[in-house]
C-alpha cells in the first residue's frame, strides 16, 4: 500500500502542477494537495493515521470529498468520453472530484487498524 500512496499522491502533485493556467487554478490547487498530503502521510508515516484526531480529519475530508463529488458530479451526457472531458470544464471538475473521493478511501483503506482487545482481568 505504501507504493500505491507515493503513486497516488505524486499524481495529485502533478494535479496540481497543472492548475497554473486554471481560472479557479488556486482552489483546484487546495483541493489536490489534501488527498496529495494524506497520500504521503499513508506512505511515509502511516502510525499518524492511528491518532484519533487524523481519524477524524480523514474522515471529515472524505465527507467533504463526496460532497464535492456529488455536487460537481458531470451532466454532460457521455461526460466520460474523452471528446467530452477534453472539451467540457465541468466535465473535469466532476472527474477531478471523483479522483480525489477514491484517492482518500485508498487512504481510508490502507490506514493501520487498532487492536480492540478487552483486559478481562479488570
Amino acid at each position: 500500500m505504501r507504493l500505491l500512496n507515493i503513486i497516488l499522491c505524486l499524481i495529485m502533485m502533478l494535479f496540481i502542477a497543472v492548475q497554473f493556467n486554471d481560472p479557479d487554478g488556486p482552489m483546484w490547487m487546495a483541493i489536490y494537495a489534501i488527498p496529495a498530503a494524506w497520500a504521503a502521510i499513508a506512505a511515509l508515516r502511516p502510525q499518524w493515521l492511528s491518532l484519533r484526531i487524523a481519524h477524524v480529519l480523514l474522515l471529515l475530508c472524505l465527507f467533504a470529498a463526496v460532497s464535492g463529488m456529488i455536487y460537481y458530479w458531470p451532466t454532460t451526457p457521455g461526460w466520460w468520453r474523452q471528446e467530452i472531458w477534453w472539451e467540457v470544464e465541468t466535465a473535469r471538475e466532476g472527474m477531478g472530484m471523483m479522483i480525489v473521493a477514491i484517492v482518500l478511501l485508498v487512504v481510508w483503506f490502507s490506514r493501520p487498524r487498532r487492536n480492540l482487545i478487552v483486559d478481562s482481568t479488570s
